[in-house]
């Protein structure tokens, strides 16, 4: 199907765009009315996920009510541990908790290979529906989580601020933690495929957890597996965003992938210093700026885009938008762009 609005897909592959894309982390969800109405009536975010009626509608809805240049799949990843065999439950308040966790070699004898139609229909069904449903009006975002990102969760078994107990584990049982991220790599690749397989335009690949590693940890546990997975995936482009990662973006920028996100630490100059020509940069406004003002909001964004220089850009946040923010400084935003 040939696509009414591929600015996103032409900026990722370096082609001139007549202006720049847009579109922001965490777009689905808690700051559009619309979508805690379909939240409300369900049992809570994990029934949403699995239910590829619902999380197709609220994928859509940032695009008739806020105007983006491109959907994500509303999904989680920490669906990938579930389909490895390690279940996961939604504190509502709380985050994401798993019952149990991995303590030991031994424990690893409960994963499996993720089969990605059996365990993992409900995303690709969700993809399916959402693709025929935008009818090509904007390109479909997959995604999943890093290696090391799902290796800390998988560890730990809920969020924390310093993952030490993941951390520990890299100088304790080298071998522990790179058997288990060589099979969370495995279960991505399979993964992403078949998310491009149901119709995915473009791939996203979240290490969120990337800035709690020095630049000589992330490089010898998290680097060999983000560049195994930006290496299989050549149907689509790749985007990376490693938050927290500024201090090892030089080596971010060696991976084989389109584009690379930037937080709102990394300085879009110096990023593209790194990278010249070879690859779009992804980012970066600060989320708190919207709760700025609204000429505030359009001041930053002016900046944000002049920074950047307009080519091989995608404009989106540093991070996700918070929850709490008003769904109109999210329009200006977008407005500013699509008129700059």
């Amino acid at each position: 199907m040939q696509l009414k609005n591929d600015l996103l897909l032409r900026a990722a592959r370096g082609e001139k765009t007549e202006r720049t894309p847009v579109w922001l982390m965490r777009q689905a969800g808690r700051i559009l009315p619309e979508y805690r109405a379909v939240r409300e009536s369900l049992s809570g975010f994990k029934e949403l996920v699995e239910t590829p009626e619902r999380a197709a509608e609220v994928t859509i809805q940032p695009v008739d009510l806020l105007g983006v240049d491109a959907a994500i799949i509303f999904s989680d990843i920490l669906v990938i541990p579930e389909a490895m065999g390690l279940p996961y439950e939604l504190v509502e308040k709380v985050g994401p908790r798993f019952p149990e966790v991995i303590n030991s070699r031994n424990d690893l004898n409960r994963l499996h290979l993720v089969e990605p139609e059996e365990h993992l229909g409900y995303v690709l069904d969700a993809i399916k529906i959402t693709k025929k449903e935008l009818d090509g009006r904007v390109p479909l975002i997959g995604f999943a989580g890093a290696p090391w990102t799902i290796l800390c969760y998988m560890i730990e078994g809920k969020g924390t601020k310093a993952w030490a107990k993941a951390r520990r584990l890299l100088w304790e049982d080298e071998v522990l933690a790179r058997t288990l991220l060589e099979q969370i790599t495995e279960a991505t690749i399979v993964y992403l495929k078949a998310q491009v397989a149901a119709g995915a335009d473009l791939v996203q690949v979240f290490d969120s957890w990337a800035g709690v590693l020095s630049k000589e940890l992330y490089n010898k546990f998290a680097m060999p597996y983000m560049k195994r997975i930006c290496d299989a995936i050549t149907e689509v482009p790749v985007t990376v965003f490693a938050k927290g990662g500024g201090h090892f973006f030089e080596d971010l920028a060696t991976l084989n992938c389109e584009t690379l996100g930037l937080d709102w630490n990394i300085a879009p100059e110096r990023a593209r210093e790194i990278v010249g020509d070879t690859k779009t940069l992804q980012g970066n406004l600060d989320p708190s700026t919207l709760y700025g003002t609204h000429d505030q909001v359009i001041e930053h964004t002016k900046e944000m885009l002049r920074r950047f220089g307009g080519h091989r850009h995608i404009a989106n946040l540093g991070h996700g938008v918070y929850p709490d923010i008003d769904p109109e400084r999210v329009r200006t935003f977008i407005q500013t762009i699509k008129e700059y």
